[in-house]
Formats: C-alpha cells, sequence, structure tokens
C-alpha cells in the first residue's frame, strides 16, 4: 500500500539543475573573496611606523611652518585686489607634511578635502590666508561660465544642517529669500558680481568638490608662474575649472 500511494518526484531539468549549481558555486566564490578583501583592508591599515618615519613628518611640518612664516612676512600683491574682487580658490595638495596651523588655515577656507573649491570676495585677509597656505592652494579669477558651470552642476546648499542639491527654488527662497534671492540665477548672478549679499550666498553654498583631474596638476607645490601647480592662475583658472568640472 505504501508503495502504491507513493507519489513521483517533480522533474526538474538538467539545465535548471546546472544553473543552480553554478549560482551556488558564485556565491561561495563571492564570500571568499569578500572575506579576503576584508581581511587585507585590515592588515593594510595596521601598518608600524618606524621612528625614522616619525622623525621625518615632524620634520616635515615644521619645515612646513617655518615656511609659512617666511611668505606671511612677504608684501601682499595689490594689484590682486585691483584685478578682481571675486576669487575661486581650489586645494590641490594633502596634509602628510602639512603643520596644524596650515591646515586650520586651510579649514578656515572652508577646504578641508583635496580637489574642493570656494568662491570669496579678495581682500587683505584673504590674500594674507592664501599666501601662507600658497603650496596646498591654487586661485584665480573666474569668469561667469566658470560660475554659472559650477553652481549649475556642483552646486549644493547647506541649510538647518540639511545638504540639498540646487534643483529646487522653493529652497533657494527659503534660506535667502529675506536679502531677495529667490533662485538659481540670482545666486549666479550674486556671486559673480560680488553683490551685498556675497557673505550670505557663499556661507549657504557647500564648497563645490570638483573631479580628480587626470593631466590638469602634476602635484607640484612649486608656484604656478614658475612651471608648478599652486598659487595664483588669474584667468587660467577658468580652463582649470572647465576639466575637473
Amino acid at each position: 500500500m505504501a508503495e502504491a500511494e507513493s507519489k513521483p518526484l517533480d522533474y526538474v531539468s538538467e539545465i535548471v539543475l546546472k544553473k543552480r549549481k553554478n549560482n551556488e558555486d558564485w556565491a561561495i566564490r563571492r564570500k571568499e573573496q569578500l572575506e579576503q578583501r576584508v581581511k587585507r583592508s585590515k592588515s593594510d591599515h595596521f601598518v608600524i611606523k618606524k621612528p625614522e618615519q616619525f622623525i621625518r613628518e615632524y620634520r616635515d611640518r615644521e619645515s612646513d611652518l617655518i615656511k609659512m612664516k617666511y611668505r606671511a612676512k612677504q608684501p601682499i600683491k595689490t594689484s590682486d585686489l585691483s584685478r578682481s574682487k571675486l576669487l575661486f580658490i581650489m586645494r590641490i595638495q594633502g596634509k602628510s607634511d602639512m603643520h596644524p596651523q596650515t591646515r586650520k588655515l586651510l579649514y578656515a577656507l572652508r577646504l578641508r578635502r583635496m580637489f574642493t573649491g570656494v568662491f570669496v570676495k579678495a581682500n587683505d585677509r584673504i590674500l594674507d590666508i592664501l599666501q601662507k597656505v600658497e603650496p596646498y592652494v591654487t586661485y584665480g579669477y573666474p569668469n561667469l561660465k566658470s560660475v554659472n558651470e559650477l553652481i549649475y552642476k556642483k552646486g549644493l546648499a547647506k541649510i538647518n544642517k540639511q545638504i540639498y542639491p540646487l534643483t529646487d527654488n522653493n529652497i533657494i527662497e527659503q534660506a535667502l529669500g529675506e536679502h531677495k534671492i529667490i533662485c538659481v540665477e540670482d545666486i549666479v548672478n550674486e556671486i559673480a558680481n560680488v553683490g551685498p549679499h556675497f557673505k550670505e550666498v557663499s556661507n549657504v553654498l557647500c564648497p563645490f568638490t570638483l573631479n580628480k583631474p587626470e593631466k590638469a596638476l602634476q602635484g607640484k607645490k612649486k608656484p604656478f608662474r614658475d612651471g608648478g601647480d599652486s598659487g595664483n592662475r588669474e584667468d587660467q583658472i577658468n580652463e582649470l575649472i572647465s576639466k575637473m568640472n
């Protein structure tokens, strides 16, 4: 009776069985790869520094401080103030050999990461800071096209500790409506012309995160005028913005 009542097994084609087997094998390989990647990442971060490395890093930072103090004593070029009221500053160097005072000045410019940039109003205070941190930044005079493309492509607004893309004019009006700035076009106009509410607008705008350049920068701390990357590029900053935007 038991044999008579037994039901035949469901038929499963050979193709389906092979597919299941392949999926199982792939899942096992994938799991092993992830485990190995985690092990490598943990081992890569665990690096024991030799005493020589600490000494070299300390000397590099002290050297950076000495050079910064030397640059601070140099006279500021007043031509930078008369040429244009608007500057675009971009950070192009890391922090491995940077003194804490240099880092503090970069943070004051809101340049916490490499390849981030900000619009600033040119004045004596800004030029003094730029002179001190010159090896780590490049800057110049952006034109209307560069301002427009940066704000439309990379523009983000920080409102009430929340970050929003500049795609909703209601958000802009909520943050800057009291200054009669209600749309993206008003922001572009205020920044490009360094209007009376430039400070309020620039405080709302987050630093612009630019694309990592392939050949635009070579990592040289020499001034741009001497064949390096840092310092004042004047109008040629627009070419760099175009490559990295």
